[in-house]
């Protein structure tokens, strides 16, 4: 028989709080955590909003002796959401093999520190003017004032496979919008494999920079509703205009089933099926057929043993931008079938914001939040109907819903898909 795998640790730091209770308490009151850039001088930007992790503090994340407070944002990120995810589960360290304990993150470009990067340098980005040889002559500056390797986007796996001696599997993917799904399915199947027992598994990312601002605007894929920042993240919603960047990390414990009942864990959730496709459509936009989507959400439900009647609510993957929406819509239809319209779907990046590689792992604790607590995230912002998008998206409050199965749909960059399913522990 495969071996089972349950969550039992989650660690946060996100644009809604830094910690699962305040996460969950601002999701099911609606709140948005979108506002005015604050990380850089975005004023002659045409895109001045983001949501950001406030008030963050790297003195978090001193007690890792090689996080030093030059590490890249994001790092410190996963670093303070491992710590917290460990502390969660209660897992006992020092009696762990750490031949069987491993770390599976989805991380991103790490860009260069903004007082090397320079404000010339950033306000050409907008033009198109860049001058790649005196970016990169920059950039290098960085690398001789902190360790290379620390700004690779594997950085932050390493480190914290370091800090906790973890000779486990080891893993970064960088993998656009669905790199921390990824890495929490490459974790579930090293357990389920008997690579391990344990799993450190998320994500972590920070595009809040003038290059991370200034290329997906390039990219015509971002929200320009600066004058409202709180309610510019709307998706499936007939007025979107785009996504609005977040920053933040998400990273869980993962562990054989057998494991965390000999030590009395707690379990949150189940991880029941994952799966990956690709569309092989066009680099920016979704297949508008959703075929390869709906492929990825059948074969996840196939992998865990449940059919489409036994879905209880979707996290979509829902970023706000015109294409995705519709063609996630599609998707989940020909998925769900004739079943699609009676099970609840919504997109928390109505309130966090896209977390880029990390919204996937976010994303997945939400889901796991949901069948714990029999309640459905809504999708704020929704005012206006589209007729392209027609499924229930929980407009703007909050559902008591008991929820066994709950699917977590990460749609990315590149035609690339990645589903999970989480189900409630049934013992």
């Amino acid at each position: 028989m495969r071996r089972r795998v349950v969550l039992t640790g989650i660690g946060c730091a996100t644009p809604l709080g830094c910690g699962v209770e305040g996460l969950w308490d601002a999701l099911l009151r609606g709140q948005s955590g979108v506002g005015p850039i604050t990380l850089f001088d975005a004023g002659t930007f045409p895109v001045r909003i983001a949501a950001e992790v406030q008030g963050w503090d790297c003195s978090q994340t001193a007690q890792i002796p090689a996080c030093c407070p030059r590490l890249p944002r994001q790092t410190h990120f996963a670093v303070f959401a491992a710590q917290q995810a460990l502390q969660r589960a209660g897992l006992p360290l020092a009696e762990l093999d750490p031949r069987r304990l491993g770390v599976s993150l989805g991380c991103g470009e790490v860009f260069p520190d903004l007082e090397v990067l320079g404000s010339l340098v950033a306000e050409s980005l907008l033009e198109g003017g860049l001058d790649q040889g005196e970016l990169m002559r920059r950039a290098l500056l960085v690398s001789q004032r902190c360790d290379e390797l620390a700004f690779e986007p594997g950085a932050a796996a390493g480190l914290v496979a370091g800090w906790l001696d973890a000779q486990g599997p080891a893993f970064n993917f960088t993998t656009s919008c669905i790199s921390s799904t990824i890495a929490l399915g490459a974790a579930l199947e090293a357990i389920r494999r008997d690579d391990a027992d344990v799993m450190l598994a998320g994500g972590a990312h920070s595009m809040v920079h003038p290059l991370g601002i200034s290329g997906f605007y390039r990219l015509s894929t971002l929200s320009t509703r600066n004058d409202e920042p709180q309610r510019a993240s709307r998706p499936f919603e007939r007025d979107r205009d785009g996504f609005v960047v977040g920053e933040g990390a998400a990273v869980v414990v993962l562990e054989e089933l057998e494991h965390a009942r000999r030590r009395g864990a707690e379990v949150w959730a189940e991880l029941t099926g994952f799966a990956s496709t690709h569309d092989a459509y066009r680099f920016s936009d979704p297949r508008p057929d959703g075929e390869q989507a709906a492929r990825c959400m059948t074969l996840a439900l196939r992998d865990a043993a449940i059919d489409a009647m036994d879905i209880d609510y979707i996290n979509a993957h829902g970023s706000g931008t015109p294409a995705n929406d519709v063609a996630e819509t599609v998707a989940i239809k020909r998925a769900l079938g004739a079943g699609a319209r009676r099970v609840p779907v919504s997109s928390t990046k109505s309130m966090t914001g896209h977390l880029t590689t990390a919204c996937g792992a976010l994303e997945l604790v939400i889901c796991a939040l949901a069948v714990r607590h029999g309640a459905i995230p809504p999708t704020i912002n929704f005012d206006h109907p589209d007729p392209l998008c027609d499924l229930d998206y929980v407009p703007n409050t909050a559902r008591q819903l008991a929820c066994r199965h709950a699917v977590n749909n990460s749609f990315g960059f590149g035609g690339q898909n990645a589903v999970m399913v989480v189900s409630r522990y049934a013992g």
